[in-house]
């Protein structure tokens, strides 16, 4: 993992840096992995390459850190990505691989209510997601809202959004 890790912030290259991240993403499905990469600042890595322009290395690395999201510790230092994610779910193309990837990783960082605040001037883009998006797209945006609407702090932001 400490090589993957590595690698992925040595190369420029798209294609290493898309299976370095498939291969950190397929590790993060064990729990113990999950610690590690963290402990080996695995997740601000993979977080760098939220701003990489090609389209399939932001994706894979919205997976990346969607499959660690599941640790409490591992979403205390993915929250810092939750404003850049939002934005990115935002500006990719409608119903693309990179919006989904997007709206699941918010998905799982929903599911508590410690981050919902960072979500709030994204609202009116999920709105405009559940009005627009393809059935995936929808689903994936009702998860996320069912999950904001289940804190009752986030009532009035709801109800309030600029559609």
């Amino acid at each position: 993992l400490q090589k993957l890790i590595h690698l992925l912030q040595a190369t420029d290259d798209p294609l290493i840096q898309e299976q370095a991240l498939i291969t950190l993403s397929n590790s993060a499905a064990f729990s113990v992995n999950q610690d590690i990469i963290r402990n080996l600042d695995g997740l601000s890595a993979i977080g760098g390459m939220l701003s990489n322009c090609v389209p399939k290395v932001k994706e894979k690395a919205l997976n990346a850190l969607n499959n660690l999201s599941m640790n409490i510790k591992n979403q205390e230092e993915i929250q810092v990505f939750i404003t850049q994610v939002s934005r990115t779910v935002e500006s990719a193309p409608l119903n693309s691989d990179v919006q989904l990837a997007g709206l699941r990783l918010l998905t799982n960082m929903s599911v508590t209510s410690d981050y919902h605040q960072k979500m709030i001037k994204s609202i009116p883009c999920f709105l405009h997601l559940l009005s627009e998006g393809t059935e995936r797209t929808q689903i994936q945006v009702l998860k996320v809202l069912v999950n904001l609407s289940a804190n009752p702090a986030m009532t009035r932001p709801l109800l309030r959004a600029q559609v």
